[in-house]
């Protein structure tokens, strides 16, 4: 399995992240945030689809101060999904920032890229895309079904760069209430686009998962490959 290391910026050690690289080079860079599972088979397959695409796909284990490595199946069992959500409270959100800021910063000096450099994440993953397009310099930023982000609506001023969601209507993890704060607090920012996808559920981009809307995946993907085009090269 292709790997870096990447040295964490408070200076508490490095931590791996998985590397699929684009057939043509010079390059942009996507860094893949994580679900609640780790690094698992989906976070390594979305990073492969992205070098398809012809990107730089860096996927950094942000599990890693509490135990590197993790790779959970959320469609194994229930002790997969207590393991995921006992690793999601144990982490410091603030120190997983800083750790993907640091694999930005990484992303953009592969020998090949181009300099230009995204985040797309996925589930607790597209929380943190939202605060990346908050909180640091990534030249956009593609949040899927994020968790949460009705609770940091107040950071919305601070989003220089395009930041797309995707939100289920259907997310059993952001119900209809807190769809309805996060449209309207982002209504009319120039930077930002959200999009609802009728009928699905959370997940509903994981291929294979029991959530997998092909439709509705097809639809909130072509919309990622697009941004990511026009922005990264």
């Amino acid at each position: 399995m292709p790997e870096i290391h990447i040295k964490a910026a408070d200076g508490s050690g490095e931590f791996t992240a998985y590397l699929a690289e684009p057939k043509t080079k010079p390059a942009g860079a996507v860094v893949m945030i994580q679900e609640i599972f780790g690094v698992n088979r989906t976070m390594r397959a979305l990073s492969d689809w992205v070098a398809e695409m012809g990107f730089f796909a860096v996927s950094p284990d942000l599990f890693w101060r509490q135990q590197p490595g993790v790779q959970l199946d959320p469609d194994a069992g229930q002790d997969q999904w207590d393991r995921a959500f006992a690793l999601m409270k144990g982490m410091d959100q603030d120190k997983a920032v800083e750790d993907l800021k640091a694999t930005l910063a990484a992303a953009r000096k592969l020998p090949g890229a181009n300099g230009k450099a995204a985040t797309m994440g996925f589930c607790l993953g597209g929380r943190l895309a939202y605060r990346m397009a908050a909180e640091s310099d990534a030249d956009c930023n593609i949040s899927y079904y994020g968790v949460g982000i009705e609770g940091m609506l107040d950071k919305a001023s601070s989003i220089r760069t395009p930041l797309l969601m995707h939100i289920a209507e259907k997310d059993r993890f952001v119900p209809p209430e807190a769809q309805k704060q996060i449209i309207e607090g982002l209504k009319g920012h120039p930077q930002v686009k959200v999009y609802v996808y009728p009928g699905v559920d959370h997940a509903f981009a994981r291929v294979g998962g029991h959530s997998y809307d092909a439709r509705a995946a097809t639809i909130a993907n072509g919309r990622s490959a697009e941004l990511l085009a026009q922005v990264l090269g």
